[in-house]
Protein backbone atom coordinates (compact mmCIF):
# COMPACT_ATOMS: atom_id res chain seq x y z
CA UNK A 1 0.00 0.00 0.00
CA UNK A 2 2.81 2.44 0.89
CA UNK A 3 5.45 1.05 -1.48
CA UNK A 4 5.14 3.94 -3.97
CA UNK A 5 5.43 6.72 -1.38
CA UNK A 6 8.94 8.29 -1.61
CA UNK A 7 9.54 8.43 2.14
CA UNK A 8 13.08 9.69 1.55
CA UNK A 9 11.61 12.89 0.03
CA UNK A 10 9.08 13.67 2.76
CA UNK A 11 9.60 16.89 4.66
CA UNK A 12 8.81 15.43 8.05
CA UNK A 13 8.93 18.70 10.02
CA UNK A 14 6.47 20.54 7.77
CA UNK A 15 4.23 17.49 7.33
CA UNK A 16 4.06 16.86 11.07
CA UNK A 17 3.28 20.52 11.76
CA UNK A 18 0.42 20.58 9.23
CA UNK A 19 -1.08 17.35 10.58
CA UNK A 20 -0.72 18.21 14.28
CA UNK A 21 -2.12 21.73 13.96
CA UNK A 22 -5.04 20.53 11.85
CA UNK A 23 -6.17 17.82 14.24
CA UNK A 24 -5.45 19.88 17.36
CA UNK A 25 -7.68 22.66 15.98
CA UNK A 26 -10.29 20.17 14.81
CA UNK A 27 -10.54 18.45 18.19
CA UNK A 28 -9.37 21.10 20.65
CA UNK A 29 -11.52 24.02 19.51
CA UNK A 30 -14.91 22.23 19.84
CA UNK A 31 -13.84 20.81 23.22
CA UNK A 32 -12.91 24.29 24.45
CA UNK A 33 -16.19 25.79 23.24
CA UNK A 34 -18.19 22.93 24.76
CA UNK A 35 -16.48 23.38 28.13
CA UNK A 36 -15.99 27.16 28.35
CA UNK A 37 -18.30 28.51 25.67
CA UNK A 38 -17.38 31.30 23.28
CA UNK A 39 -17.99 35.01 23.61
CA UNK A 40 -17.84 38.01 21.30
CA UNK A 41 -14.24 38.73 22.32
CA UNK A 42 -13.00 35.35 21.07
CA UNK A 43 -14.95 35.75 17.81
CA UNK A 44 -13.53 39.23 17.18
CA UNK A 45 -10.02 38.02 18.05
CA UNK A 46 -10.38 35.21 15.49
CA UNK A 47 -11.66 37.63 12.84
CA UNK A 48 -8.81 40.08 13.47
CA UNK A 49 -6.09 37.45 13.17
CA UNK A 50 -7.79 35.81 10.18
CA UNK A 51 -7.86 39.14 8.31
CA UNK A 52 -4.39 40.24 9.46
CA UNK A 53 -2.65 36.99 8.50
CA UNK A 54 -4.77 36.29 5.41
CA UNK A 55 -4.30 39.79 4.01
CA UNK A 56 -0.59 39.63 4.77
CA UNK A 57 -0.43 36.68 2.39
CA UNK A 58 -2.60 38.19 -0.35
CA UNK A 59 -1.42 41.80 -0.12
CA UNK A 60 2.12 41.16 1.12
CA UNK A 61 3.48 37.78 0.07
CA UNK A 62 1.49 37.63 -3.16
CA UNK A 63 0.90 41.01 -4.77
CA UNK A 64 3.72 42.99 -3.14
CA UNK A 65 6.63 40.54 -2.94
CA UNK A 66 5.92 37.80 -5.50
CA UNK A 67 4.54 40.03 -8.28
CA UNK A 68 5.86 43.51 -7.43
CA UNK A 69 2.40 44.84 -8.30
CA UNK A 70 3.08 47.95 -6.21
CA UNK A 71 5.68 49.46 -3.92
CA UNK A 72 5.07 49.79 -0.20
CA UNK A 73 6.46 51.70 2.74
CA UNK A 74 8.71 50.04 5.28
CA UNK A 75 5.86 49.90 7.81
CA UNK A 76 3.57 48.04 5.38
CA UNK A 77 6.35 45.61 4.50
CA UNK A 78 7.15 44.92 8.14
CA UNK A 79 3.50 44.42 9.09
CA UNK A 80 2.85 41.93 6.28
CA UNK A 81 6.09 40.08 7.01
CA UNK A 82 5.22 39.73 10.70
CA UNK A 83 1.63 38.60 10.24
CA UNK A 84 2.50 36.67 7.07
CA UNK A 85 4.91 34.56 9.12
CA UNK A 86 1.97 33.78 11.44
CA UNK A 87 0.22 32.05 8.52
CA UNK A 88 3.08 29.50 8.51
CA UNK A 89 3.29 29.36 4.72
CA UNK A 90 7.09 29.71 4.70
CA UNK A 91 9.01 32.94 4.46
CA UNK A 92 8.05 35.60 1.93
CA UNK A 93 11.22 34.72 0.01
CA UNK A 94 10.43 31.00 -0.25
CA UNK A 95 6.74 31.66 -0.96
CA UNK A 96 7.52 34.12 -3.75
CA UNK A 97 10.05 31.78 -5.33
CA UNK A 98 7.55 28.91 -5.47
CA UNK A 99 4.82 31.19 -6.78
CA UNK A 100 6.97 32.66 -9.53
CA UNK A 101 7.85 29.13 -10.65
CA UNK A 102 4.15 28.31 -10.69
CA UNK A 103 3.40 31.22 -13.02
CA UNK A 104 6.36 30.48 -15.26
CA UNK A 105 5.53 26.79 -15.64
CA UNK A 106 1.80 26.63 -14.88
CA UNK A 107 0.29 23.17 -15.46
CA UNK A 108 3.72 21.70 -16.25
CA UNK A 109 3.88 18.45 -14.30
CA UNK A 110 7.64 18.68 -13.84
CA UNK A 111 8.35 22.36 -13.19
CA UNK A 112 5.13 23.76 -11.68
CA UNK A 113 5.58 23.20 -7.91
CA UNK A 114 1.84 22.68 -7.35
CA UNK A 115 0.68 21.57 -10.79
CA UNK A 116 -3.01 20.61 -10.87
CA UNK A 117 -2.06 18.05 -13.52
CA UNK A 118 -0.65 15.93 -10.68
CA UNK A 119 -4.02 15.81 -8.95
CA UNK A 120 -6.25 17.92 -6.71
CA UNK A 121 -4.65 16.87 -3.43
CA UNK A 122 -1.14 17.43 -4.77
CA UNK A 123 -2.01 20.98 -5.83
CA UNK A 124 -3.86 21.63 -2.57
CA UNK A 125 -1.20 20.56 -0.09
CA UNK A 126 0.47 17.30 -1.16
CA UNK A 127 3.35 19.17 -2.76
CA UNK A 128 4.20 20.74 0.61
CA UNK A 129 4.78 17.31 2.15
CA UNK A 130 7.55 16.63 -0.37
CA UNK A 131 9.30 20.01 -0.58
CA UNK A 132 13.05 19.65 -0.28
CA UNK A 133 15.40 22.15 1.35
CA UNK A 134 17.40 24.14 0.60
CA UNK A 135 15.65 25.44 -2.53
CA UNK A 136 17.66 27.21 -5.27
CA UNK A 137 15.84 30.58 -4.94
CA UNK A 138 17.38 31.66 -8.25
CA UNK A 139 14.30 33.67 -9.27
CA UNK A 140 14.10 36.04 -6.28
CA UNK A 141 17.31 38.01 -6.62
CA UNK A 142 15.36 41.24 -6.25
CA UNK A 143 13.92 40.15 -2.90
CA UNK A 144 17.30 39.02 -1.62
CA UNK A 145 18.35 42.68 -1.75
CA UNK A 146 15.60 43.67 0.70
CA UNK A 147 16.93 43.57 4.30
CA UNK A 148 13.44 43.17 5.80
CA UNK A 149 12.62 40.21 3.55
CA UNK A 150 15.91 38.50 4.40
CA UNK A 151 15.46 39.17 8.13
CA UNK A 152 12.05 37.51 8.00
CA UNK A 153 13.46 34.66 5.90
CA UNK A 154 16.00 33.86 8.62
CA UNK A 155 13.55 34.11 11.53
CA UNK A 156 10.07 33.41 10.11
CA UNK A 157 9.40 30.38 12.33
CA UNK A 158 9.95 32.07 15.72
CA UNK A 159 8.19 35.18 14.39
CA UNK A 160 5.25 32.99 13.35
CA UNK A 161 5.01 31.35 16.79
CA UNK A 162 5.23 34.69 18.57
CA UNK A 163 2.68 36.53 16.41
CA UNK A 164 0.42 33.62 15.51
CA UNK A 165 0.17 31.77 18.82
CA UNK A 166 1.67 33.72 21.72
CA UNK A 167 0.15 37.10 20.82
CA UNK A 168 -3.51 35.94 20.71
CA UNK A 169 -2.95 33.93 23.89
CA UNK A 170 -1.48 36.99 25.66
CA UNK A 171 -4.33 39.21 24.48
CA UNK A 172 -6.75 36.61 25.77
CA UNK A 173 -4.94 36.44 29.12
CA UNK A 174 -5.13 40.20 29.67
CA UNK A 175 -8.81 40.09 28.74
CA UNK A 176 -9.93 37.19 30.89
CA UNK A 177 -7.13 35.19 32.47
CA UNK A 178 -5.87 31.70 31.62
CA UNK A 179 -9.23 30.47 30.42
CA UNK A 180 -9.42 33.24 27.82
CA UNK A 181 -5.72 32.78 26.98
CA UNK A 182 -6.38 29.15 26.08
CA UNK A 183 -9.28 30.27 23.91
CA UNK A 184 -7.07 32.81 22.16
CA UNK A 185 -4.46 30.14 21.48
CA UNK A 186 -6.97 27.61 20.15
CA UNK A 187 -9.43 29.84 18.28
CA UNK A 188 -7.48 32.88 17.08
CA UNK A 189 -4.29 30.84 16.94
CA UNK A 190 -4.74 27.25 15.76
CA UNK A 191 -8.24 27.34 14.23
CA UNK A 192 -7.45 30.60 12.44
CA UNK A 193 -4.17 29.14 11.16
CA UNK A 194 -5.90 26.10 9.64
CA UNK A 195 -8.59 28.27 8.02
CA UNK A 196 -6.09 30.70 6.47
CA UNK A 197 -3.84 27.94 5.19
CA UNK A 198 -6.60 25.97 3.50
CA UNK A 199 -8.11 29.10 1.97
CA UNK A 200 -4.69 29.71 0.39
CA UNK A 201 -4.36 26.07 -0.65
CA UNK A 202 -7.77 26.17 -2.37
CA UNK A 203 -6.47 28.82 -4.77
CA UNK A 204 -3.91 26.28 -6.00
CA UNK A 205 -6.41 23.42 -6.17
CA UNK A 206 -10.04 24.53 -6.47
CA UNK A 207 -9.28 27.62 -8.58
CA UNK A 208 -7.48 25.37 -11.05
CA UNK A 209 -10.44 22.98 -11.19
CA UNK A 210 -13.79 24.79 -10.96
CA UNK A 211 -14.82 28.13 -12.38
CA UNK A 212 -14.86 30.22 -15.55
CA UNK A 213 -12.02 31.16 -17.89
CA UNK A 214 -13.09 34.42 -19.53
CA UNK A 215 -9.57 35.58 -20.41
CA UNK A 216 -7.55 32.50 -21.31
CA UNK A 217 -8.75 28.89 -21.56
CA UNK A 218 -5.26 27.62 -22.37
CA UNK A 219 -4.45 27.59 -18.64
CA UNK A 220 -6.23 25.63 -15.90
CA UNK A 221 -6.58 28.78 -13.74
CA UNK A 222 -10.22 29.75 -13.19
CA UNK A 223 -12.25 32.62 -11.80
CA UNK A 224 -14.31 31.71 -8.71
CA UNK A 225 -16.38 34.39 -6.98
CA UNK A 226 -16.94 31.98 -4.09
CA UNK A 227 -13.24 31.57 -3.38
CA UNK A 228 -12.78 35.33 -3.75
CA UNK A 229 -15.00 35.78 -0.70
CA UNK A 230 -12.78 33.61 1.51
CA UNK A 231 -9.43 34.76 0.10
CA UNK A 232 -9.80 38.55 0.02
CA UNK A 233 -10.22 38.63 -3.77
CA UNK A 234 -7.72 35.98 -4.85
CA UNK A 235 -10.43 33.80 -6.40
CA UNK A 236 -10.35 35.64 -9.75
CA UNK A 237 -7.50 33.41 -10.76
CA UNK A 238 -7.95 33.29 -14.54
CA UNK A 239 -7.58 37.05 -14.66
CA UNK A 240 -4.56 36.86 -12.38
CA UNK A 241 -2.79 34.32 -14.59
CA UNK A 242 -3.54 36.47 -17.63
CA UNK A 243 -2.29 39.70 -16.01
CA UNK A 244 -0.17 38.62 -13.05
CA UNK A 245 1.43 42.02 -12.35
CA UNK A 246 -1.85 43.89 -11.95
CA UNK A 247 -2.43 44.91 -8.33
CA UNK A 248 -6.08 43.95 -8.85
CA UNK A 249 -7.52 40.45 -9.18
CA UNK A 250 -11.20 41.38 -9.18
CA UNK A 251 -11.01 43.87 -12.02
CA UNK A 252 -14.75 44.39 -12.50
CA UNK A 253 -16.42 47.00 -10.27
CA UNK A 254 -18.77 44.42 -8.75
CA UNK A 255 -16.11 41.79 -7.99
CA UNK A 256 -15.13 41.20 -4.35
CA UNK A 257 -11.45 42.11 -3.91
CA UNK A 258 -10.67 43.57 -0.46
CA UNK A 259 -6.94 43.23 -1.15
CA UNK A 260 -7.29 45.60 -4.13
CA UNK A 261 -9.25 48.06 -1.99
CA UNK A 262 -6.66 47.87 0.79
CA UNK A 263 -3.79 48.57 -1.63
CA UNK A 264 -5.71 51.51 -3.13
CA UNK A 265 -6.39 52.87 0.37
CA UNK A 266 -2.73 52.55 1.30
CA UNK A 267 -1.84 54.53 -1.83
CA UNK A 268 -4.16 57.34 -0.75
CA UNK A 269 -2.46 57.37 2.66
CA UNK A 270 0.96 57.61 1.03
CA UNK A 271 1.95 54.10 2.16
CA UNK A 272 1.86 52.49 -1.31
CA UNK A 273 3.03 53.80 -4.67
CA UNK A 274 3.42 52.76 -8.32
CA UNK A 275 0.29 50.62 -8.41
CA UNK A 276 0.46 48.58 -11.61
CA UNK A 277 -2.75 48.07 -13.56
CA UNK A 278 -3.45 46.67 -17.01
CA UNK A 279 -5.06 49.12 -19.46
CA UNK A 280 -8.76 48.45 -20.02
CA UNK A 281 -8.29 47.91 -23.76
CA UNK A 282 -5.84 45.03 -23.14
CA UNK A 283 -8.35 43.37 -20.82
CA UNK A 284 -11.12 43.68 -23.43
CA UNK A 285 -8.71 42.36 -26.07
CA UNK A 286 -8.09 39.25 -23.95
CA UNK A 287 -11.85 38.75 -23.49
CA UNK A 288 -12.44 39.08 -27.24
CA UNK A 289 -9.57 36.70 -28.01
CA UNK A 290 -10.98 34.05 -25.69
CA UNK A 291 -14.52 34.44 -27.02
CA UNK A 292 -13.15 34.29 -30.57
CA UNK A 293 -11.47 30.96 -29.79
CA UNK A 294 -14.67 29.58 -28.27
CA UNK A 295 -16.73 30.71 -31.27
CA UNK A 296 -14.28 29.13 -33.70
CA UNK A 297 -14.37 25.87 -31.78
CA UNK A 298 -18.18 25.88 -31.72
CA UNK A 299 -18.36 26.65 -35.45
CA UNK A 300 -15.93 23.83 -36.21
CA UNK A 301 -18.07 21.49 -34.12
CA UNK A 302 -21.29 22.65 -35.79
CA UNK A 303 -19.89 22.22 -39.29
CA UNK A 304 -20.30 18.45 -38.95
CA UNK A 305 -23.99 18.60 -38.02
CA UNK A 306 -26.84 17.54 -40.25
CA UNK A 307 -29.30 20.40 -39.90
CA UNK A 308 -32.65 18.65 -39.72
CA UNK A 309 -33.95 21.38 -37.40
CA UNK A 310 -34.50 24.90 -38.79
CA UNK A 311 -33.86 26.41 -35.35
CA UNK A 312 -30.40 24.86 -35.19
CA UNK A 313 -29.56 26.00 -38.70
CA UNK A 314 -30.70 29.53 -37.91
CA UNK A 315 -28.70 29.60 -34.66
CA UNK A 316 -25.61 28.32 -36.45
CA UNK A 317 -25.95 30.99 -39.16
CA UNK A 318 -26.35 33.69 -36.52
CA UNK A 319 -23.21 32.48 -34.77
CA UNK A 320 -21.29 32.60 -38.05
CA UNK A 321 -22.37 36.20 -38.58
CA UNK A 322 -21.59 37.29 -35.01
CA UNK A 323 -18.26 35.47 -35.09
CA UNK A 324 -17.26 37.35 -38.22
CA UNK A 325 -18.13 40.66 -36.54
CA UNK A 326 -16.18 39.59 -33.46
CA UNK A 327 -13.11 38.71 -35.54
CA UNK A 328 -13.24 42.10 -37.26
CA UNK A 329 -13.64 43.87 -33.92
CA UNK A 330 -10.77 41.88 -32.45
CA UNK A 331 -8.46 42.79 -35.34
CA UNK A 332 -9.44 46.44 -35.05
CA UNK A 333 -8.83 46.52 -31.30
CA UNK A 334 -5.59 44.55 -31.59
CA UNK A 335 -4.24 47.09 -34.06
CA UNK A 336 -5.34 49.99 -31.87
CA UNK A 337 -3.63 48.48 -28.83
CA UNK A 338 -0.49 47.75 -30.87
CA UNK A 339 -0.41 51.35 -32.13
CA UNK A 340 -1.15 52.65 -28.61
CA UNK A 341 -4.23 54.49 -29.81
CA UNK A 342 -6.51 55.78 -27.06
CA UNK A 343 -9.78 53.81 -27.04
CA UNK A 344 -13.00 55.43 -25.86
CA UNK A 345 -15.08 53.84 -23.15
CA UNK A 346 -18.00 53.72 -25.55
CA UNK A 347 -16.01 51.64 -28.05
CA UNK A 348 -14.82 49.25 -25.35
CA UNK A 349 -18.42 48.80 -24.14
CA UNK A 350 -19.51 48.06 -27.71
CA UNK A 351 -16.85 45.36 -28.12
CA UNK A 352 -17.71 43.87 -24.75
CA UNK A 353 -21.38 43.69 -25.76
CA UNK A 354 -20.36 42.01 -29.01
CA UNK A 355 -18.43 39.40 -27.02
CA UNK A 356 -21.43 38.85 -24.72
CA UNK A 357 -23.73 38.36 -27.72
CA UNK A 358 -21.41 35.72 -29.15
CA UNK A 359 -21.28 33.99 -25.76
CA UNK A 360 -25.07 33.86 -25.55
CA UNK A 361 -25.27 32.43 -29.06
CA UNK A 362 -22.72 29.74 -28.20
CA UNK A 363 -24.77 28.73 -25.16
CA UNK A 364 -27.94 28.63 -27.27
CA UNK A 365 -26.27 26.46 -29.88
CA UNK A 366 -24.92 24.09 -27.25
CA UNK A 367 -28.37 23.71 -25.69
CA UNK A 368 -29.87 23.01 -29.11
CA UNK A 369 -27.10 20.55 -29.80
CA UNK A 370 -27.94 18.67 -26.62
CA UNK A 371 -31.57 18.30 -27.67
CA UNK A 372 -32.62 15.28 -29.77
CA UNK A 373 -32.94 16.21 -33.44
CA UNK A 374 -36.40 16.19 -35.04
CA UNK A 375 -36.51 14.68 -38.52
Amino acid sequence: MFSKIPFDRINWVTSSFLIVTFFTALIGTPLYIAHFGIDLFQILLFVFFFIATGMSITLGYHRLFAHKAFKASRSVKLTTLLFGAAAFEDSALDWSSDHREHHKHVDDEHDDPYAISKGFFWAHMGWIFFKLYPRPLANVGDLKKDPLVMWQHRHHRPIGFAVGFLLPAMIGYFYGGWESALGGFLIAGLARLVCVQHCTFFINSLCHTIGKRPYDSSTSARDSWLMAIFTFGEGYHNYHHSFQHDYRNGVKPWQWDPTKWAIWTLSKLGLATELRRVPEEKIVLAELREMKHQAEAQIASGSTWKFTCPTREEAYATLLELSQQLSEGYSELEKAVGDRIKISGEALSRWRQMSADVGEQILLLRSLQAQPSMA
